[in-house]
């Protein structure tokens, strides 16, 4: 599984329409639905704040959450949509989705480069530049990767890592297939290139002279 899946923390709503909604806001909470999964829908309310602070942590629409709600057994849910107050910018409410195991979903997969004592390019002092630390991938719910692997092994300086040039687990697919994007390079050290950059104004500099000569 890809690593700890974070909580999050919901109540029971005591009853549905906008009255009860309009309450649940006047109580600083935000009303919510969680549907799906074969079973009927559940009115819920989740803290303003903690829900705040998710949203701004990003990426919350893409994010298997464990809900946890007092008396019933925890369930994993992926956010289906926010609504939020037209003038505000502030989530007003919130529909969560129950997953099965074989339901198909979007998440972000973190990248794990081993071997760098195996490439000749840090070796030599270049530095390994992660382009995507993450990578989003279209996964079954119930078989999600911890991590993708990036092996080094061999890599010189200016050597890219594509996502082509990783394994990845059976049933998972990048949700980007237009282009083989990078996943991360070996730059060269920043002495090399400063050493570059001098060579370039030496050769420069003869033609220069040459053309005052002129």
């Amino acid at each position: 599984m890809a690593g700890q899946i974070p909580d999050l923390n919901a109540t029971v709503r005591a009853g549905t329409g906008k009255g009860a909604a309009r309450q649940a806001r006047r109580e600083q909470l935000v009303p919510g639905v969680v549907y799906g999964g074969g079973e009927d829908p559940i009115a819920i309310n989740i803290k303003f704040n903690e829900l705040l602070k998710r949203l701004k942590a990003g990426r919350f629409l893409s994010t298997l959450f464990n809900l946890k709600v007092e008396g019933q057994e925890d369930v994993r849910v992926i956010c289906r949509g926010v609504q939020r107050d037209v003038v505000k910018d502030l989530p007003t409410h919130v529909d969560l989705m129950r997953l099965r195991r074989t339901s198909r979903i979007n998440l972000y997969i973190p990248v794990e480069f081993i071997n760098e004592e195996e490439s000749p390019g840090i070796k030599r002092g270049g530095v390994l530049a992660v382009v995507r630390p993450e990578v989003e991938l279209k996964v079954t719910a119930g078989d999600i990767p911890e991590k993708l692997v990036a092996d080094l092994t061999g890599l010189n300086v200016g050597d890219t890592i594509n996502i082509s040039d990783i394994a990845l687990p059976e049933g998972t697919r990048p949700m980007i297939t237009d282009r083989d994007f990078v996943v991360a390079n070996i730059a060269a050290p920043s002495g090399l290139r400063s050493e570059d950059n001098e060579g370039d104004d030496d050769a420069e500099a003869p033609a220069e002279e040459a053309a005052a000569e002129e």
